[in-house]
């Protein structure tokens, strides 16, 4: 069966079987970055645009705002970041996020909802930064933005090259665009070193979210980092569809 690639879709469609090279994913063309005045004491502000699975919200955006970085004493840099969501072009809440690990050039994406259901009017934002490429980390963290409250409801990393890799998919059972509950699931998929055409898909880390009053409260149904699923299959029925 075909993974969904919900937290992977924005950066990573480049991938396709392994390559002599790796391949480098075309650049958002809806994000930009603004230089903006000393005064707002932000060191710069990208324009993240939001996807709703081929059509880009004109009126619905998020500002990046850079805070501040330091580099620790192996080059390893941490960013502070400001987010500001607007919508109908009108700023309603305010997010702030610490990202460790910043590759020079990384770049932000937006999608709404979950990636199980329609996403139109969907209270759910799912934000990836990283480095545009095959191989390289990226973070990832899904918003609920409802009236002018927003809450993180969970952030993740993910890495694929060339259809193998590791990323989490989400299952919304009743494909509503505004669930009580619903699933994630971490899912690798490694390649064989005897075969290149074979590879294991594991499964680890569910996770079931449930709404309680205004806030998302998660519980892990399985022990943190143990695979709980594992099976051998081909890179090509593994990227099948049924």
């Amino acid at each position: 069966m075909k993974p969904q690639y919900l937290s992977i879709l924005l950066l990573l469609i480049g991938c396709q079987k392994p390559k002599s090279e790796l391949q480098i994913t075309n650049k958002n063309p809806g994000a930009k970055t603004e230089m903006i005045s000393t005064k707002d004491n932000f060191l710069k502000t990208d324009t993240i645009s939001i996807s709703d699975y081929g059509e880009t919200s004109k009126d619905h955006y998020i500002l990046a705002h850079l805070l501040g970085q330091k580099a620790d004493k192996d080059s390893i840099v941490t960013a502070k970041y400001q987010l500001d969501f607007y919508q109908n072009k009108t700023k309603t809440t305010t997010s702030k996020i610490t990202i460790k690990g910043v590759d020079k050039e990384s770049e932000w994406g937006a999608i709404f909802g979950l990636g199980t259901e329609s996403a139109k009017n969907s209270p759910f934002i799912q934000i990836t930064f990283g480095y545009p490429a095959c191989g390289y980390n990226q973070n990832h963290y899904l918003y609920y933005l409802k009236n002018d409250d927003i809450q993180l409801v969970h952030e993740w990393y993910t890495m694929s090259d060339s259809g193998w890799g590791s990323w989490v998919e989400f299952e919304n059972p009743g494909a509503k665009t505004n669930p009580e509950s619903f699933y994630c699931k971490t899912v690798s998929f490694e390649p064989d070193d005897n075969d290149e055409n074979m590879g294991t898909v594991s499964h680890s880390d569910s996770i079931v979210f449930r709404l309680k009053g205004n806030n998302w409260k998660k519980q892990l149904l399985s022990k943190k980092d143990k695979t709980y699923f594992q099976k051998k299959m081909s890179f090509d029925d593994f990227h099948s569809v049924k």
